[in-house]
């Protein structure tokens, strides 16, 4: 696609929290944005919801708004691209997309005790898929609900049901004809999909019981995927793409020298696999993007209780945590920070423990503000482990961070001090939605580069470094060796 010096691309970014819609300029300058807040509902036994239907509208919403902004000005949208949360699934009705189910997030571990009766079969589907056996995936909540739903078991038995990531869903709802089609990012987080045949997974349908055509047809990530029932009519959907995976291209096409960690309600840390490189112990295996030029893999940690852990915090001190987040200083005059053991949503990549203890080490009864200190290291130390691991199969250069919790300065120092690599903090607040526009666009040569807002550098902290090696003996002690 050649971009035009008044063209814009729309970018729709479909996250936990809220819905959005960006318009970046043919250079890669955001020129305006807008947001739709959806809610999320828990219940016991680690379920969590959403509405798909609410889903559905915060993005039509989201798109009218940004679209009905001064910015565009006449200016035509050219294209448009759409990334989603991963492991987030939704059954619905091929005849007519009516929703069957709600959407189960990709936090949700309802299915967790079905799936521990196939845990001798982890070893294959971790060769397979790249992931770990884990009810954050898709494939046990699919099963859940062909178990669990009558609507969902009726449309199956009519041959009226369509079941799959969320990103499928959205498609169906959003584009003209609805396609029922899935792109290789959000396939890749079902534990049915193979990335060495960029389909369906024979062997782990059989597995899971599940038929192969319940589930969408795998398509490229950027395609003609139709047109978007959204105001601006006429506007095509040039690309899909799990959230994470956009977020990659948010600098432009990724390098493997380069780490992007991306910190929000989880925190996700990804390189590009380098050629031939083995996956490192207890580490993801992603699909970044795939078409008729080829396919770029990632390597990568997850670690689940970073925004949900100051949630988690939120509730259990006296303090405004968002203060605290932007007040606190990496080498301010604060209490030594207690030892945070963050089994927040489970304990996530390399350990893989979802039972893992949330509780405070050390000081218990030191202030709020070192509380908060002590959480924030640990996310810092979460990450670190990743980090290790990723290098261990090649050098890394440098840390991109980008989301919410890069405005920590307190985060960004203590990063750098335990991974003891440089962090750049980079001067974009829309990275799923910039890497998507810039997929959607066709990866355009005259994309802007992305200043650096600040780079912090390992300091060699010693008390610090110390702090460190305690956490990981305190991990060890409850079962997860580094």
């Amino acid at each position: 696609m050649r971009l035009s010096d008044d063209s814009l691309v729309l970018a729709l970014d479909q996250g936990s929290h809220a819905s959005r819609a960006v318009l970046f300029d043919a250079a890669g300058e955001l020129l305006a944005e807008a947001h739709q807040p959806v809610g999320t509902r828990r219940g016991r036994e680690d379920v969590v919801e959403q509405d798909p239907v609410e889903l559905v509208e915060s993005l039509r919403t989201a798109a009218a708004d940004v679209c009905a902004s001064s910015a565009v000005r006449g200016r035509p949208i050219v294209a448009a691209g759409l990334a989603t949360q991963r492991s987030t699934i939704v059954c619905w009705a091929r005849s007519n997309g009516a929703a069957l189910s709600e959407a189960i997030s990709w936090q949700d571990r309802r299915a967790a005790a079905w799936l521990a009766r196939l845990a001798p079969q982890a070893p294959r589907v971790r060769e397979i898929t790249g992931l770990p056996l884990s009810p954050h995936y898709g494939a046990s909540k699919l099963r859940w609900c062909l178990d669990h739903l009558p609507a969902v078991q009726r449309a199956a038995d009519a041959g009226d049901l369509a079941a799959g990531p969320l990103s499928s869903f959205l498609v169906a709802r959003l584009v003209a004809g609805r396609p029922c089609v899935v792109d290789p990012a959000n396939a890749s987080r079902t534990l049915l999909y193979d990335p060495a045949t960029l389909d369906w997974s024979n062997e782990l349908l059989e597995l899971f019981t599940l038929d192969r055509t319940l589930l969408p047809a795998c398509v490229a990530t950027r395609r003609d995927f139709g047109r978007l029932l959204i105001d601006p009519p006429g506007l095509s959907l040039a690309a899909c793409t799990g959230d994470q995976s956009a977020a990659a291209f948010a600098f432009g096409r990724p390098a493997a020298s380069s780490a992007l960690v991306n910190v929000g309600t989880g925190a996700f840390v990804q390189r590009v696999a380098p050629d031939g490189a083995a996956l490192p112990a207890g580490l993801l295996r992603s699909v970044l993007h795939a078409d008729d030029g080829g396919v770029m893999q990632a390597h990568e940690g997850t670690v689940n209780g970073a925004g949900s852990a100051l949630e988690w915090l939120r509730e259990r001190v006296a303090i405004d945590v968002d203060r605290g987040v932007a007040a606190l200083a990496g080498s301010g005059d604060i209490p030594e920070p207690p030892l945070f053991m963050n089994g927040v949503g489970g304990l996530g990549a390399p350990f893989w423990n979802p039972a893992f203890p949330v509780e405070f080490v050390g000081d218990v009864e030191c202030d709020d503000i070192a509380r908060l200190a002590g959480v924030i290291e640990s996310i810092a130390f979460l990450l670190s482990v990743n980090l290790a691991a990723l290098q261990s199969s090649a050098p890394l250069a440098r840390i991109r961070l980008t989301g919410g919790l890069a405005r920590s300065d307190y985060l960004c120092r203590r990063l750098a001090d335990a991974s003891g690599l440089p962090v750049e903090r980079c001067a974009l607040a829309e990275a799923t939605a910039r890497g998507v526009a810039f997929l959607a666009a066709g990866e355009p040569a005259g994309w802007g580069a992305v200043p650096v807002e600040r780079e912090f550098t390992p300091t060699g902290d010693a008390v610090f470094t110390a702090r460190f090696a305690r956490w990981r003996t305190e991990m060890a002690r409850r079962g997860a060796a580094t």
